[in-house]
């Protein structure tokens, strides 16, 4: 064989590459670490602090008392160690061009002053009294101004005494409710979401799926912020249960609606949905099955 011909050969044996056969690494739109990231920076929109450095906080407590535990600030000091290292890393990732590993970064916790600390405190104190909002009170936030997320202060130990430095709903030391919005980016995770759950195969069949994701939407909208970080690290479960809640909701509305108008067309001589005759039809035979095994039954 000459050499001519062993390339013939060896083109017909060619297989071209295609953009199609490349593996694609799988991208995760969705993921708890960035929708915790973007609940903070949008319940930081609607707060006030006298730097901003005050802004990202350590540990979470519902008593100011609580930030003079020994064990609480210990585990500020964790967390604020695991954030101070993941943004060294992500720094350098952005700058160096080599492939630095988190673990270069890493931080002890021993080596932070508890006066580095900032403690979020769930409180109402700077919240406006609305008497009379609800008629039976069952909490003290039926007491106070309605919210779009659980209000806070934010605190650091100054020469052993708490400072705050930091509150919510708050703009020129002045209650505000207002000032701030959720982000772009958490609006789009919500309509991603919404999307998503939408294209699963028990919803969307359904005729009406644009009024049920409009109702999710509206929704998360609404309760977006009311996450509540110090009870779970897992808003992505949070988000999906409401979306559950507000299909189930309009899936409901729309199948008492078309039980009131096949009842209007019976009653007027025409003919009922389609569902409505197959239930019939369904109910008909379950009967004449259940007659059937009682006279079975007597027989014997």
């Amino acid at each position: 064989m000459t050499e001519q011909e062993q390339l013939e050969d060896d083109e017909d044996l060619f297989i071209p590459i295609t953009p199609a056969m490349i593996p694609v690494k799988k991208v995760n739109y969705l993921n708890n670490k960035d929708m915790l990231k973007e609940i903070h920076r949008s319940k930081n929109s609607f707060s006030e602090y006298i730097d901003p450095k005050y802004s990202d906080y350590d540990a979470i407590v519902e008593n100011i008392q609580e930030i003079y535990l020994s064990e609480v600030q210990e585990k500020a000091k964790i967390t604020r160690a695991a954030r101070m290292g993941v943004t060294a890393f992500e720094a350098a990732v952005a700058s160096r061009p080599d492939r630095p590993k988190l673990s270069e970064f890493k931080v002890k916790s021993d080596t932070i002053s508890v006066d580095d600390l900032v403690f979020r405190v769930l409180t109402f104190e700077h919240i406006p009294h609305a008497p009379g909002r609800k008629k039976n009170p069952k909490s003290v936030a039926d007491s106070h101004v309605k919210l779009n997320f659980f209000p806070f202060k934010h605190y650091i130990i100054e020469n052993g005494a708490a400072k705050e430095v930091g509150r919510s709903h708050s703009k020129n030391g002045k209650f505000n409710l207002e000032r701030g919005s959720i982000t772009n980016k958490l609006a789009k995770m919500f309509i991603l979401m919404v999307n998503k759950y939408g294209q699963r195969g028990n919803w969307r069949g359904y005729t009406y799926i644009d009024e049920m994701k409009g109702q999710a939407l509206l929704q998360l909208a609404q309760m977006g912020l009311q996450f509540d970080e110090s009870k779970s690290d897992n808003p992505f479960s949070y988000y999906t249960q409401s979306l559950q809640n507000s299909f189930t909701r309009v899936l409901n509305l729309e199948k008492k609606n078309q039980d009131l108008r096949d009842d209007l067309l019976i009653d007027s001589g025409a003919s009922p949905s389609f569902s409505r005759q197959l239930a019939v039809e369904g109910e008909i035979r379950r009967l004449r099955e259940d007659a059937q095994e009682a006279a079975k039954d007597d027989h014997e």
